[in-house]
């Protein structure tokens, strides 16, 4: 018998408008996340965790960095058929449009994922997520359940709802309504779920939930060529609500620690969650490992600082400072007397030289990282960036203000100093 296969697909995104400027010059699956890791690791992680490692990432805008990390980060045996591969949009003979949506993106690609047979199964999955999940049980119950469709769900109370595509379900977790990111909130109350996923959860108390699609599918392959076999571009707008009463859809209910990524607001508290003691989500389970590039740093250096809530990756350089509930990314430097509080700082691509360092005295450049005597709070410090001494960076009280040509930027209460920007000597920023 022909083996089935399990194909995985995670969606890149578009330009990533949500979370720019962090997208200014990357696409949104390689953004940085918790100081050694990108936001595409983890579906990828939680794909292969779960025994799948036929891969494939679909994107189109700057996709550099992405490809770097992936060809340095997966390696797989020969003979096991493993593979992360990256599909960014291309011109054919029969297409020659960017991917148009979601849907769009599949359908463009179909001839690359070789999933002809009717028993193959297809796992869509998005790029920008921050959770821990046994695909294969979802794919288990899919199986159980006789299912042409299953959406993995998150169970939300109503409050938390909005701008999400809901469903309503019947004891059997069967799919009979399907209402795209409501706004309304008597819509969002019809929605409401009985005892029977009630039951699937770990402490549903007396509260109200809805059930939240996490944009994570699992299709038979039949049923996603017929539904590509049209001019529909996005899943959750069009393919979800078109197949209901056509093909028998059913959800997966998964209460656990979720997080969307797709806002900078979201992006730095979800990073300076992670320094808590005992964080929701658990970098440490050696059980089911979060993967990324094998980096050959050395050790972090630390002299006379202070830590409070706080991590670090390798290969830091750390001297008389404070830091308070931070994030410290591969290779960052911070020099005496700097204070930083709720800071996520993505470190630096490499460690300068000494002899790289007195040229940029000479040329009244910052070295790489945080100078002397700075003060900084609420704030994300992208790749490379060079902060000179006696810097304020604080955007308490002040308006947004970020665009293409804003290289120190303010959005979502976040202050961004953008990847490679200098900041010079006693710069000052805060109301």
């Amino acid at each position: 018998m022909k083996k089935r296969k399990v194909i995985c697909i995670i969606m890149g995104g578009g330009r990533g408008s949500r979370l720019s400027p962090l997208t200014k010059e990357r696409c949104k699956p390689a953004v940085p996340l918790a100081g050694k890791y990108r936001l595409v690791d983890i579906p990828i992680s939680n794909c292969l965790n779960s025994g799948y490692n036929q891969i494939f990432v679909l994107t189109q805008f700057h996709t550099a960095s992405l490809h770097r990390h992936i060809q340095e980060s997966y390696k797989f045996d020969p003979f096991g058929g493993g593979f992360v591969d990256i599909l960014s949009a291309e011109q054919t003979d029969r297409d020659d449009n960017w991917y148009q949506g979601t849907a769009d993106a599949v359908r463009q690609n179909m001839h690359h994922f070789h999933g002809g047979g009717e028993d193959d199964l297809y796992i869509i999955l998005s790029g920008d997520q921050l959770y821990r999940m046994d695909l294969h049980d979802v794919v288990r119950e899919h199986d159980a359940s006789g299912a042409d469709v299953t959406i993995t769900a998150k169970p939300l109370g109503l409050d938390q709802a909005e701008g999400l595509g809901l469903m309503r379900v019947d004891d059997n977790l069967e799919i009979n309504e399907f209402v795209e990111k409501p706004t309304d909130p008597e819509i969002i109350k019809g929605l409401a779920v009985g005892d029977s996923v009630k039951k699937k959860m770990k402490d549903p108390g007396d509260r109200d939930y809805c059930l939240a699609s996490m944009g994570i599918y699992v299709f038979n392959a039949k049923t996603l060529n017929q539904a590509l076999d049209s001019d529909t571009t996005d899943f959750g707008k069009e393919i979800i609500p078109g197949l209901l009463g056509k093909s028998k859809m059913c959800s997966y209910v998964f209460d656990d620690y979720w997080e969307d990524i797709g806002t900078v607001k979201a992006f730095f508290e979800c990073n300076l969650s992670l320094t808590n003691p005992v964080p929701e989500f658990d970098f440490f389970n050696e059980d089911e490992i979060i993967y990324t590039h094998a980096r050959f740093l050395p050790a972090s250096k630390l002299n006379k600082c202070s830590f409070e809530s706080s991590m670090m990756a390798n290969g830091c350089m750390l001297d008389s400072a404070e830091f308070r509930r931070c994030s410290l990314g591969v290779r960052s430097r911070v020099k005496q007397g700097t204070k930083m509080e709720n800071v996520v700082m993505m470190g630096s691509d490499r460690i300068e030289r000494l002899f790289e360092m007195d040229e940029n005295l000479e040329k009244g450049r910052p070295d790489v990282g945080v100078g002397e005597n700075c003060t900084i709070k609420n704030a994300i410090l992208d790749k490379n960036v060079r902060i000179g001494n006696n810097v304020v960076l604080d955007p308490t009280g002040l308006a947004d203000n970020y665009g293409p040509d804003v290289d120190v930027a303010i959005r979502d209460g976040v202050l961004i100093v953008c990847k490679n920007t200098t900041v010079p000597d006693g710069f000052v920023l805060k109301a």
